[in-house]
């Protein structure tokens, strides 16, 4: 993560882009994945499985992570968490490098936007995925969630958000443009004031959120027009909806 060094702040608006299940697909069945290691980790903790499905579940919704639930409710090390649900993850074998993608990152104006990562994972595995995809020398900052400190946040916090600007040195929040496959997170995010947020949404595609599976309905964000969100199914309509920020 970088660290400012007091430097006037850039006249730039900001990208930022969720990883997980939005720079790659739910089709891959990653969330799938994780879900049943996070899973596990809470039997593991001596819960049975109807407990154990009951407690990853109401994290995820209070909090917007399980593994924020886990720290706050029961004496657990965060970093073994993340090594044992994050770190063995088959990611290679789940994705790939997409030339589409790296384009869709190389026409972004630069000369108009800094792009940056806002990620609740851990670094690591942060790093991991932006690196199989070949976009690490695409994306200029990265804010994740630093679950070496006790307290660490995660979106939809609001002091998650305000922390990003932070890192980020941006004052005025309505630079900030944003895309996530969370509909939670994006109307967070438009309630703090970003200027622009985008709700990716797969219709169709069957995804695992909370430990428990979903399908992503055609009509199943009315939420996110209310809050004059837009709503994508696939990141080059990027291109449409904040086209003023691509090369021509």
């Amino acid at each position: 993560m970088p660290v400012m060094d007091g430097t006037s702040e850039d006249p730039r608006r900001i990208v930022w882009f969720d990883i997980d299940n939005t720079l790659y697909s739910a089709s891959t069945k990653i969330s799938q994945a994780m879900g049943q290691r996070i899973h596990a980790y809470f039997v593991s903790l001596g819960l049975d499985e109807d407990e154990a499905s009951e407690l990853h579940y109401k994290y995820y919704t209070q909090y917007g992570l399980a593994l924020r639930g886990l720290t706050r409710h029961h004496d657990i090390d965060p970093l073994d968490f993340d090594q044992k649900c994050d770190g063995t993850l088959p990611l290679e074998d789940c994705i790939k490098p997409d030339p589409k993608l790296r384009k869709l990152f190389e026409d972004l104006d630069r000369t108009k936007v800094r792009v940056w990562a806002l990620t609740n994972a851990y670094k690591n595995h942060a790093n991991r995925v932006l690196g199989i995809l070949n976009l690490q020398d695409q994306i200029e900052g990265l804010v994740y969630c630093d679950y070496e400190q006790p307290n660490f946040t995660c979106k939809p916090e609001p002091e998650y958000y305000h922390n990003a600007m932070k890192m980020a040195n941006v004052s005025d929040p309505s630079k900030c443009l944003f895309v996530d496959d969370s509909k939670l997170n994006v109307i967070a995010a438009k309630q703090l004031g970003w200027g622009r947020c985008a709700h990716f949404h797969e219709v169709g595609l069957d995804t695992m959120e909370g430990g428990k599976m979903k399908k992503l309905e055609i009509n199943g964000d009315p939420g996110a027009d209310m809050e004059e969100i837009a709503v994508i199914s696939n990141l080059e309509e990027l291109r449409v909806v904040w086209s003023d920020i691509f090369y021509n």
